[in-house]
Protein backbone atom coordinates (compact mmCIF):
# COMPACT_ATOMS: atom_id res chain seq x y z
CA UNK A 1 0.00 0.00 0.00
CA UNK A 2 1.29 3.32 -1.00
CA UNK A 3 2.35 5.91 2.02
CA UNK A 4 -0.37 8.81 0.29
CA UNK A 5 -1.99 11.08 2.65
CA UNK A 6 -5.49 9.16 1.98
CA UNK A 7 -3.99 6.02 2.17
CA UNK A 8 -2.60 6.95 5.97
CA UNK A 9 -6.06 8.38 6.38
CA UNK A 10 -7.58 4.73 5.42
CA UNK A 11 -4.50 2.66 7.49
CA UNK A 12 -5.38 5.23 10.19
CA UNK A 13 -9.17 3.75 10.35
CA UNK A 14 -7.98 0.12 9.95
CA UNK A 15 -6.10 0.62 13.46
CA UNK A 16 -9.31 2.20 15.06
CA UNK A 17 -11.26 -1.13 13.69
CA UNK A 18 -8.51 -3.38 15.27
CA UNK A 19 -8.58 -1.59 18.11
CA UNK A 20 -11.99 -1.89 18.73
CA UNK A 21 -12.36 -5.52 17.68
CA UNK A 22 -9.67 -6.15 19.75
CA UNK A 23 -11.10 -4.06 22.61
CA UNK A 24 -7.70 -2.53 23.68
CA UNK A 25 -7.65 1.14 25.08
CA UNK A 26 -7.74 4.12 22.46
CA UNK A 27 -4.19 5.49 20.91
CA UNK A 28 -4.16 8.72 20.83
CA UNK A 29 -2.77 10.54 17.52
CA UNK A 30 0.91 10.38 18.18
CA UNK A 31 0.64 6.82 18.96
CA UNK A 32 -1.22 6.01 15.54
CA UNK A 33 0.96 8.42 13.67
CA UNK A 34 4.34 5.41 15.19
CA UNK A 35 2.62 2.44 14.19
CA UNK A 36 2.15 3.78 10.74
CA UNK A 37 5.72 4.97 10.95
CA UNK A 38 6.44 1.27 12.13
CA UNK A 39 4.56 -0.31 9.24
CA UNK A 40 6.28 1.96 6.51
CA UNK A 41 9.46 -0.27 8.14
CA UNK A 42 7.84 -3.51 8.15
CA UNK A 43 7.52 -2.61 4.54
CA UNK A 44 10.68 -1.82 4.10
CA UNK A 45 9.65 1.61 2.37
CA UNK A 46 9.41 4.91 3.48
CA UNK A 47 6.43 5.03 0.38
CA UNK A 48 4.76 2.12 1.62
CA UNK A 49 2.82 0.49 4.20
CA UNK A 50 2.62 -2.81 4.89
CA UNK A 51 -0.14 -4.77 4.25
CA UNK A 52 0.13 -7.63 7.19
CA UNK A 53 -2.37 -6.94 9.31
CA UNK A 54 -1.37 -9.81 12.06
CA UNK A 55 1.92 -7.57 12.70
CA UNK A 56 0.15 -4.66 13.35
CA UNK A 57 -2.51 -6.37 15.63
CA UNK A 58 0.54 -7.93 17.79
CA UNK A 59 1.68 -4.60 17.86
CA UNK A 60 -1.50 -2.60 19.09
CA UNK A 61 -2.08 -5.70 21.62
CA UNK A 62 1.30 -5.50 23.45
CA UNK A 63 1.14 -1.55 23.27
CA UNK A 64 -2.08 -1.83 24.92
CA UNK A 65 0.10 -4.21 27.56
CA UNK A 66 2.34 -1.57 27.83
CA UNK A 67 -0.03 1.16 28.50
CA UNK A 68 -2.18 -1.17 31.61
CA UNK A 69 1.26 -1.37 33.31
CA UNK A 70 1.53 2.43 33.41
CA UNK A 71 -2.22 2.71 34.48
CA UNK A 72 -3.10 4.81 31.70
CA UNK A 73 -6.35 4.94 29.97
CA UNK A 74 -4.91 5.94 26.56
CA UNK A 75 -1.93 4.30 24.48
CA UNK A 76 0.55 6.63 23.84
CA UNK A 77 3.54 7.15 21.54
CA UNK A 78 6.13 5.96 24.08
CA UNK A 79 3.85 2.87 24.28
CA UNK A 80 4.50 1.27 21.11
CA UNK A 81 7.91 2.28 21.61
CA UNK A 82 8.25 -0.13 24.40
CA UNK A 83 6.27 -2.57 22.47
CA UNK A 84 8.61 -2.60 19.61
CA UNK A 85 11.53 -2.93 21.84
CA UNK A 86 10.40 -5.63 23.42
CA UNK A 87 9.48 -7.42 20.43
CA UNK A 88 13.22 -6.71 19.14
CA UNK A 89 14.29 -7.97 22.24
CA UNK A 90 12.71 -11.60 21.86
CA UNK A 91 13.62 -12.39 18.97
CA UNK A 92 17.11 -11.15 18.57
CA UNK A 93 18.90 -13.84 21.29
CA UNK A 94 20.88 -14.84 17.95
CA UNK A 95 22.50 -11.45 17.81
CA UNK A 96 23.36 -10.86 21.29
CA UNK A 97 24.48 -14.47 21.93
CA UNK A 98 26.93 -13.78 19.06
CA UNK A 99 28.04 -10.40 20.37
CA UNK A 100 28.62 -11.80 24.01
CA UNK A 101 25.45 -9.09 25.28
CA UNK A 102 26.46 -6.63 23.16
CA UNK A 103 26.51 -6.88 19.39
CA UNK A 104 28.73 -3.53 18.14
CA UNK A 105 31.52 -3.75 20.62
CA UNK A 106 32.43 -8.23 20.47
CA UNK A 107 32.65 -7.45 16.96
CA UNK A 108 35.25 -4.76 17.08
CA UNK A 109 36.83 -5.71 20.10
CA UNK A 110 37.45 -9.49 19.47
CA UNK A 111 38.55 -8.23 16.24
CA UNK A 112 35.80 -11.51 14.41
CA UNK A 113 34.81 -9.08 12.15
CA UNK A 114 36.81 -6.12 12.33
CA UNK A 115 36.41 -2.65 10.70
CA UNK A 116 39.78 -1.92 9.12
CA UNK A 117 41.28 -2.80 5.70
CA UNK A 118 41.13 -1.84 2.50
CA UNK A 119 37.06 -2.02 2.44
CA UNK A 120 33.99 -2.81 4.26
CA UNK A 121 30.37 -3.38 3.80
CA UNK A 122 27.59 -3.87 6.58
CA UNK A 123 25.80 -7.16 5.76
CA UNK A 124 22.55 -8.80 7.77
CA UNK A 125 21.16 -12.26 9.08
CA UNK A 126 17.24 -12.42 8.32
CA UNK A 127 15.53 -14.73 11.88
CA UNK A 128 12.34 -14.98 10.47
CA UNK A 129 10.60 -11.26 10.83
CA UNK A 130 13.73 -9.82 12.35
CA UNK A 131 16.66 -8.97 10.67
CA UNK A 132 20.15 -7.47 11.87
CA UNK A 133 22.71 -6.21 10.27
CA UNK A 134 26.67 -6.81 11.03
CA UNK A 135 30.09 -5.26 9.42
CA UNK A 136 32.53 -7.29 8.10
CA UNK A 137 35.64 -6.71 6.54
CA UNK A 138 36.46 -7.26 2.75
CA UNK A 139 40.85 -7.15 2.01
CA UNK A 140 42.00 -7.28 -1.95
CA UNK A 141 45.86 -7.68 -3.38
CA UNK A 142 46.43 -6.59 -6.13
CA UNK A 143 49.98 -8.15 -8.35
CA UNK A 144 51.32 -8.20 -12.62
CA UNK A 145 49.32 -11.13 -14.01
CA UNK A 146 46.57 -12.47 -16.72
CA UNK A 147 43.65 -10.47 -16.03
CA UNK A 148 42.21 -12.49 -13.61
CA UNK A 149 39.99 -11.41 -10.25
CA UNK A 150 40.42 -14.07 -8.05
CA UNK A 151 37.20 -15.00 -5.80
CA UNK A 152 38.61 -16.71 -2.70
CA UNK A 153 35.48 -17.47 -1.21
CA UNK A 154 34.60 -19.18 -4.50
CA UNK A 155 37.77 -20.76 -4.51
CA UNK A 156 36.87 -22.38 -0.96
CA UNK A 157 33.33 -23.09 -2.26
CA UNK A 158 31.96 -20.98 0.68
CA UNK A 159 30.40 -18.31 -2.56
CA UNK A 160 27.45 -18.41 -4.23
CA UNK A 161 26.17 -18.30 -7.36
CA UNK A 162 25.49 -14.13 -6.92
CA UNK A 163 28.37 -13.60 -5.48
CA UNK A 164 30.77 -15.04 -7.82
CA UNK A 165 28.34 -13.33 -10.91
CA UNK A 166 29.07 -9.95 -9.13
CA UNK A 167 32.99 -10.81 -8.96
CA UNK A 168 32.79 -11.46 -12.97
CA UNK A 169 31.10 -7.96 -13.31
CA UNK A 170 33.89 -6.49 -11.59
CA UNK A 171 36.23 -7.80 -13.75
CA UNK A 172 34.80 -6.83 -16.67
CA UNK A 173 34.53 -3.22 -15.56
CA UNK A 174 37.96 -3.05 -14.77
CA UNK A 175 39.00 -4.54 -18.01
CA UNK A 176 36.28 -2.21 -20.09
CA UNK A 177 37.37 0.86 -17.80
CA UNK A 178 41.28 0.92 -18.00
CA UNK A 179 42.11 -1.76 -20.33
CA UNK A 180 40.23 -1.50 -23.78
CA UNK A 181 43.05 -1.47 -26.12
CA UNK A 182 45.43 -3.93 -24.10
CA UNK A 183 44.98 -6.93 -22.25
CA UNK A 184 44.64 -6.40 -18.66
CA UNK A 185 48.03 -7.49 -17.13
CA UNK A 186 46.30 -7.90 -13.39
CA UNK A 187 46.04 -10.64 -11.12
CA UNK A 188 44.30 -9.65 -8.11
CA UNK A 189 42.40 -11.75 -4.81
CA UNK A 190 39.05 -11.07 -2.96
CA UNK A 191 38.49 -12.16 0.40
CA UNK A 192 35.72 -11.68 3.33
CA UNK A 193 38.28 -11.82 6.27
CA UNK A 194 36.97 -14.38 8.88
CA UNK A 195 33.77 -15.44 7.09
CA UNK A 196 33.11 -19.07 8.01
CA UNK A 197 29.72 -19.42 6.65
CA UNK A 198 28.53 -18.92 2.61
CA UNK A 199 28.77 -15.62 1.50
CA UNK A 200 26.36 -15.01 -1.07
CA UNK A 201 24.86 -12.00 -2.78
CA UNK A 202 26.23 -9.05 -4.95
CA UNK A 203 25.30 -5.98 -2.27
CA UNK A 204 29.15 -5.90 -1.48
CA UNK A 205 30.67 -5.57 -5.06
CA UNK A 206 30.70 -1.92 -4.57
CA UNK A 207 33.26 -2.49 -1.64
CA UNK A 208 34.88 -5.15 -3.20
CA UNK A 209 35.76 -2.75 -6.25
CA UNK A 210 36.77 -0.18 -4.23
CA UNK A 211 38.84 -2.38 -2.41
CA UNK A 212 40.73 -3.60 -5.21
CA UNK A 213 40.79 -0.10 -6.81
CA UNK A 214 42.50 0.83 -3.44
CA UNK A 215 45.03 -2.14 -3.89
CA UNK A 216 45.67 -0.86 -7.60
CA UNK A 217 46.19 2.55 -6.67
CA UNK A 218 47.92 2.03 -3.18
CA UNK A 219 45.32 4.84 -2.04
CA UNK A 220 43.77 3.96 1.20
CA UNK A 221 40.43 4.61 1.83
CA UNK A 222 38.47 5.43 4.86
CA UNK A 223 37.93 3.36 7.90
CA UNK A 224 35.38 5.33 9.27
CA UNK A 225 32.78 4.38 5.96
CA UNK A 226 31.16 1.53 5.51
CA UNK A 227 29.99 0.46 1.66
CA UNK A 228 26.83 -1.27 0.48
CA UNK A 229 25.66 -1.63 -3.03
CA UNK A 230 25.81 -3.64 -5.95
CA UNK A 231 27.52 -2.51 -9.36
CA UNK A 232 26.90 -3.13 -12.96
CA UNK A 233 29.81 -3.14 -15.91
CA UNK A 234 29.27 0.46 -16.86
CA UNK A 235 29.90 1.19 -12.67
CA UNK A 236 26.60 2.54 -12.13
CA UNK A 237 25.86 1.39 -8.06
CA UNK A 238 22.78 -0.74 -8.37
CA UNK A 239 20.00 -0.43 -5.24
CA UNK A 240 20.50 -3.55 -2.36
CA UNK A 241 18.04 -4.89 -0.08
CA UNK A 242 17.89 -4.51 3.94
CA UNK A 243 19.12 -1.31 3.70
CA UNK A 244 18.01 0.60 7.06
CA UNK A 245 19.39 -3.00 8.65
CA UNK A 246 22.85 -2.61 7.10
CA UNK A 247 23.42 0.73 8.16
CA UNK A 248 22.16 0.15 11.32
CA UNK A 249 23.78 -2.60 12.09
CA UNK A 250 27.60 -0.31 11.56
CA UNK A 251 25.76 2.40 13.34
CA UNK A 252 25.79 0.08 17.03
CA UNK A 253 29.62 -0.92 15.86
CA UNK A 254 30.15 2.65 15.67
CA UNK A 255 28.19 3.61 18.54
CA UNK A 256 30.20 1.55 20.75
CA UNK A 257 33.36 2.69 19.64
CA UNK A 258 32.22 6.37 20.16
CA UNK A 259 30.86 8.71 17.45
CA UNK A 260 32.97 11.08 15.79
CA UNK A 261 31.24 12.74 13.21
CA UNK A 262 33.17 10.80 10.27
CA UNK A 263 31.68 7.68 10.57
CA UNK A 264 28.77 7.00 7.78
CA UNK A 265 27.70 4.68 4.96
CA UNK A 266 27.68 4.89 1.72
CA UNK A 267 24.54 3.47 0.01
CA UNK A 268 22.65 3.11 -3.17
CA UNK A 269 20.99 6.62 -4.71
CA UNK A 270 18.46 4.33 -5.59
CA UNK A 271 17.91 2.76 -1.70
CA UNK A 272 17.58 6.25 -0.56
CA UNK A 273 13.44 6.13 -0.67
CA UNK A 274 13.86 2.64 1.43
CA UNK A 275 15.12 4.61 4.23
CA UNK A 276 13.19 4.31 7.53
CA UNK A 277 16.03 4.10 10.04
CA UNK A 278 16.17 3.73 13.79
CA UNK A 279 15.34 6.55 15.91
CA UNK A 280 18.82 6.95 17.48
CA UNK A 281 20.31 6.18 13.83
CA UNK A 282 18.20 9.73 12.63
CA UNK A 283 19.08 11.65 15.87
CA UNK A 284 23.28 11.13 15.12
CA UNK A 285 22.39 11.92 11.66
CA UNK A 286 21.03 15.29 12.89
CA UNK A 287 23.27 16.21 14.69
CA UNK A 288 26.16 15.29 12.56
CA UNK A 289 27.58 12.68 14.46
CA UNK A 290 26.90 10.12 11.37
CA UNK A 291 25.93 10.45 7.74
CA UNK A 292 24.57 8.24 5.02
CA UNK A 293 25.80 9.34 1.59
CA UNK A 294 23.64 8.26 -1.26
CA UNK A 295 26.34 7.24 -4.67
CA UNK A 296 24.82 6.91 -7.98
CA UNK A 297 28.26 5.60 -9.74
CA UNK A 298 31.79 3.90 -8.57
CA UNK A 299 33.33 7.46 -9.18
CA UNK A 300 31.44 8.64 -6.36
CA UNK A 301 31.94 5.91 -4.49
CA UNK A 302 35.83 6.28 -4.50
CA UNK A 303 35.81 9.79 -4.45
CA UNK A 304 34.29 9.54 -1.49
CA UNK A 305 36.58 7.08 0.52
CA UNK A 306 39.80 8.03 -0.78
CA UNK A 307 39.22 12.12 -0.64
CA UNK A 308 40.60 12.14 -4.20
CA UNK A 309 38.67 12.88 -7.56
CA UNK A 310 38.33 9.69 -9.98
CA UNK A 311 40.33 9.87 -13.04
CA UNK A 312 39.33 9.83 -16.65
CA UNK A 313 40.97 8.76 -20.07
CA UNK A 314 41.83 11.73 -21.77
CA UNK A 315 40.89 12.27 -26.06
CA UNK A 316 44.56 9.54 -26.37
CA UNK A 317 42.35 7.69 -24.38
CA UNK A 318 45.92 7.01 -22.67
CA UNK A 319 45.83 9.00 -19.41
CA UNK A 320 43.67 9.08 -16.58
CA UNK A 321 43.15 12.73 -16.20
CA UNK A 322 41.32 14.16 -12.07
CA UNK A 323 37.94 14.81 -12.42
CA UNK A 324 36.67 16.23 -9.94
CA UNK A 325 33.19 14.49 -9.15
CA UNK A 326 30.65 16.74 -7.32
CA UNK A 327 30.41 15.99 -2.97
CA UNK A 328 28.06 13.49 -1.58
CA UNK A 329 26.03 14.66 0.72
CA UNK A 330 24.28 12.60 3.38
CA UNK A 331 21.07 12.31 3.67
Amino acid sequence: MDRSPENCRLYGRLIATLVRRQENRPFDAMAVARIIEHSARVAEDAEKLTTHMRTIADLLQEADYWASQDNTAVVRSEHVDRAIDKQIHRVDRVRRMDSGGDPARNAVDRHRRGTGGPGERPFGDDLGNFSFGRPSRITATARIGRGEVIDIEREVELGGAIHSKGVLIISSFLAARYAKDHPLSLSASLVFEQSYGVVEGDSASVAELCALLSALSEIPIRQSLAVTGSVNQLGQVQAIGGVNEKIEGFFDVCQARGLTGRQGVLIPAANVKHLMLRADVVQAAAEGKFHVFPITTIDEAISVLAGVPAGERDEQGTTLLARSIPASRSV
